[in-house]
């Protein structure tokens, strides 16, 4: 966890193999599986409020967001993230007092192009933080998230990081432009952001 914590103090990103056991991803897994199963999925949009709008275009992943009480995995996992966004106040002093997130599937083939997690006129989402879901996922599979490394921009260094289970990754959500690229197989992560008020 120190050299993670230490990676974003360097470089405003980070990310952490093995987060999660494997039990504990094969149950978020299967809490994510289930519920979609049961229809309670949504077609993710861009934008907010009255502005939500599904555009193909850019994403094509289904969203259900996490709610504490309701399910044993997730409930672990957000008491996991509890002592992360406290572990990032007492390092970063950012004054994180909450998360919000969902899980999100990604067909075969979707993907979500480039762009920030902080909404326009917006400074609630401080951090990212992406739990992937993916078992035995293998080089070709597809489905990595590009982070441009470079603050504000598009055009310089990025990293492509395979969507493997269990791994965390974790960058500033107003700063770090990145997209998922497309998948063979069926993607999924848990998707959230540590907000300020």
């Amino acid at each position: 966890m120190e050299d993670f914590l230490s990676a974003i103090d360097r470089h405003g990103w980070g990310f952490l193999p093995g987060y999660v056991s494997e039990g504990e991803a094969l149950l978020l897994r299967g809490e994510c599986v289930d519920a979609s199963e049961k229809g309670q999925f949504k077609r993710a949009g861009v934008g907010r409020g009255l502005n939500l709008e599904v555009r193909e275009d850019i994403r094509r992943d289904q969203v259900m967001w996490l709610q504490a009480g309701e399910m044993a995995g997730t409930d672990s996992y957000l008491a996991m993230l509890e002592v992360l966004r406290l572990a990032f106040n007492q390092r970063f002093y950012l004054g994180l007092f909450a998360f919000e997130g969902h899980f999100a599937i990604y067909p075969a083939g979707a993907f979500y192009k480039a762009h920030l997690d902080r909404h326009a006129g917006t400074s609630d989402r401080i951090v990212t933080a992406i739990l992937y879901l993916n078992q035995d996922w293998q080089p070709g599979d597809g489905g990595e998230l590009k982070l441009w490394t470079t603050p504000d921009g598009r055009d310089g260094a990025f990293v492509l990081i395979e969507p493997r289970m269990g791994t965390l990754v974790c960058f500033l959500a107003g700063d770090f432009w990145h997209e998922v690229l497309p998948a063979t197989k069926t993607r999924m992560s848990i998707t959230g952001w540590f907000q300020q008020r």
